[in-house]
This record gives structure tokens, sequence and C-alpha cells, in this order.
């Protein structure tokens, strides 16, 4: 398997996990405390998600026992 399909979806959930970590710094400038939470939460889990990607890329890169 080629790993286009692994970088592309580490990056985008790390762009993602970035993005929602500064709504969340937003959110909470602007006094809507009570949806830092759970974006902060959903931020945290995209980066968990990029890094698992990135884990599975590595493992997919050795070689296979038969």
């Amino acid at each position: 398997m080629t790993k286009g399909p692994f970088v592309a979806m580490a990056a985008a959930t790390a762009a993602l996990g970035t993005a929602l970590g500064s709504f969340a710094l937003q959110l909470e400038a602007n006094g809507y405390g009570q949806y830092v939470d759970s974006v902060a939460t959903f931020s945290v889990l995209m980066f968990i998600t990029s890094a698992l990607t990135m884990v599975t890329w590595v493992r997919d890169g050795r070689p296979h026992s038969d």
C-alpha cells in the first residue's frame, strides 16, 4: 500500500485538531466557556487519531511475516 493515504489522513486530522484548539481558545475569550470542554476534547481526539494514523503508517512499512 502506498504511503499517500496515511500522510493525507494524518495531516488532515492534525490540521483539524489545531483548528479546533484555536476555536476553543476563541470561545473561551468570547465568553462561551460552556462549549470549551467539548471542543477541546474533540481537538485532543483529532491529535490522538493523527498519532495513531502515523503509528499505522510505520507498522505498515515494516516487513510482514508469512
